[in-house]
């Protein structure tokens, strides 16, 4: 039956775009062939079967080979132009499927105009993301280098994404929610749980107090899915791939979900303010529900006594409530209850490659936009010894200090890191902090000691750092070929005519002081050509 009814749609469709390659009015057609238009109009929908004398007699007046026609009615060729829509990632994500398209393939203006469209959004929205990235940088540049500080004025946020807006959201409510500890302290009282939790004690509780089931189940190929929540079916669809402490993370944060609906916690926490992005709701409830998922494994309570007795130790600290490295570090930075307040601190998740994927500051530190950031920072450096936990202090342009320290997590698949995942995650905190840590380093000149670092490459107002990856916006970009800089990135100072002609050999190093041999050695090509253009 359904090949019949596959057969009549192919046949309707095809019969279709003959009509419209014609230019020929459905009407017309139908009192040429001696049919309703109503008639026509259900066959090339493929509604109603073809006959076969009609088809003979519509094959004949639309001068068609009757065999050759027959012959492509198994090929359901789609239209060139749709046909490379389909290795587009945004209809990937949409799934649209071929057939689907075949629809369209027998209405050629249509497929063209769709097609059209759809490359004409494309190249329209790399335009304006290009537009946008540089508006970002003007309106930096223009910020950062004003009269009022150090980039304080508050400026347009062209590039200011969903995630920043949640970002924002986090830091103004100090990373802490009061409404899902005491939720997450219920359920803990009620069940009784015990320090270590385990999935099958979770598994319990979702079955217990949510009515809810849990299945194990494959996603399809090609997906990522790893847990799905069904509230029609109330049923919990989970991936056989997570192992024991990612597992319990997904059924805690599934459970924080449920309770946030039904006691409406995400609109009480939202209040009557009104979101930028239409999407920052749903990610702020997804980042709730994270929180939710740490508060019941780390109750606050038992977690701050043993953050206080470990002295922030958060290797020793996984190992004591039974989940990942991740989930611990993340829990420290909830630590804002003005009766039980840990230090500030904030919080770095990076990929190998350098992308900040998961970021929260604490501490009022500043990172860039668009996941970038310093190679210096100990998060980055961490993947040298993935092994170790990497320990620093660091020292940022306008003098702020702080004391930060990495650890990388590798979580292989099928004994494959590279099909796995590897991410180190940071912590850090204001430098003199680092005495109250486990992982704190001894300092007799924290100047000294301190590594120079700075937000970005490219709003770094660093002149003396040798692994610039990209040129500074603070300063104009100019090179000399008989000049050779420790990176090709970094700014050239030109030393100024004229204090440089009153001071005869003595000339003002890049600080505005008076430089030696050194500074003249090295700027007299720069000095030499502009006497050969003069």
């Amino acid at each position: 039956m359904n090949n019949d009814n596959a057969l009549n749609a192919n046949v309707g469709l095809k019969l279709r775009g003959l009509r419209l390659q014609r230019n020929i009015k459905q009407a017309d057609a139908a009192k040429d062939l001696g049919v309703s238009p109503a008639y026509l109009n259900l066959i090339e929908k493929g509604k109603r079967v073809m006959p076969f004398p009609l088809l003979w007699k519509a094959l004949r007046y639309f001068e068609q080979d009757p065999e050759q026609f027959m012959s492509t009615l198994g090929e359901g060729r789609v239209d060139e132009a749709l046909a490379k829509l389909l290795d587009e990632p945004l209809l990937k994500s949409l799934d649209i499927d071929s057939e689907s398209l075949q629809s369209l393939s027998a209405e050629p203006k249509l497929a063209g105009t769709v097609a059209a469209l759809f490359n004409l959004y494309k190249n329209t929205r790399t335009q304006l993301e290009n537009v946008l990235a540089q508006l970002n940088v003007e309106e930096r540049t223009r910020t950062q280098g004003s009269p009022s500080g150090l980039g304080n004025t508050p400026g347009v946020r062209f590039d200011y994404s969903p995630f920043d807006e949640v970002s924002d959201f986090l830091e103004k409510h100090r990373n802490y929610f009061p409404e899902l500890e005491e939720q997450a302290e219920g359920l803990r009282r009620d069940f009784r749980l015990e320090q270590q939790l385990t999935s099958s004690n979770l598994i319990r509780m979702l079955e217990e107090r949510f009515d809810f089931k849990v299945q194990i189940e494959r996603a399809t190929s090609g997906s990522s899915v790893v847990r799905r929540l069904d509230l029609d079916t109330r049923t919990l669809t989970l991936s056989p791939d997570l192992t024991e402490q990612p597992l319990k993370f997904q059924v805690a944060a599934s459970m924080g979900l449920m309770v946030m609906d039904r006691e409406k916690l995400v609109e009480r926490i939202l209040g009557a303010g009104r979101m930028r992005h239409g999407e920052t709701e749903r990610l702020i409830k997804v980042n709730l529900a994270n929180y939710f998922a740490g508060a019941l494994m780390l109750p606050y309570g038992e977690f701050f006594k043993e953050v206080q007795r470990t002295r922030y130790d958060v290797e020793l600290l996984s190992n004591i409530f039974g989940t990942t490295y991740e989930t611990v570090a993340h829990r420290i930075c909830n630590l804002s209850d003005p009766k039980r307040q840990g230090l500030p601190f904030h919080f770095l998740r990076a990929d190998i490659a350098g992308n900040i994927s998961k970021r929260y500051s604490g501490t009022g530190i500043r990172f860039a936009s668009g996941g970038g950031s310093c190679a210096k920072w100990a998060v980055h450096l961490a993947f040298l010894n993935p092994s170790q936990i990497t320990r620093q202090y660091s020292i940022m342009p306008d003098g702020t200090t702080y004391f930060c320290f990495a650890k990388v997590q590798l979580q292989p698949i099928e004994g494959f890191i590279v099909k796995g995942t590897a991410y180190s995650i940071g912590l850090g905190t204001h430098a003199e902090n680092a005495k109250y840590l486990a992982y704190g380093l001894p300092t007799n000149d924290l100047r000294k000691d301190a590594i120079p670092s700075g937000i970005s490459c490219r709003f770094c107002e660093r002149t003396d750092c040798n692994q610039r990856a990209a040129a500074s916006y603070r300063f104009a970009f100019a090179f000399d070929e008989y000049t050779k800089k420790d990176c090709f990135f970094s700014p050239l100072l030109v030393h100024e005519k004229e204090k440089a002609e009153r001071n005869g050999n003595a000339e003002p190093d890049g600080n505005g002081a008076e430089g030696g041999e050194k500074h003249d050695s090295l700027d007299r090509g720069v000095r030499r050509r502009k006497v050969h253009e003069n």
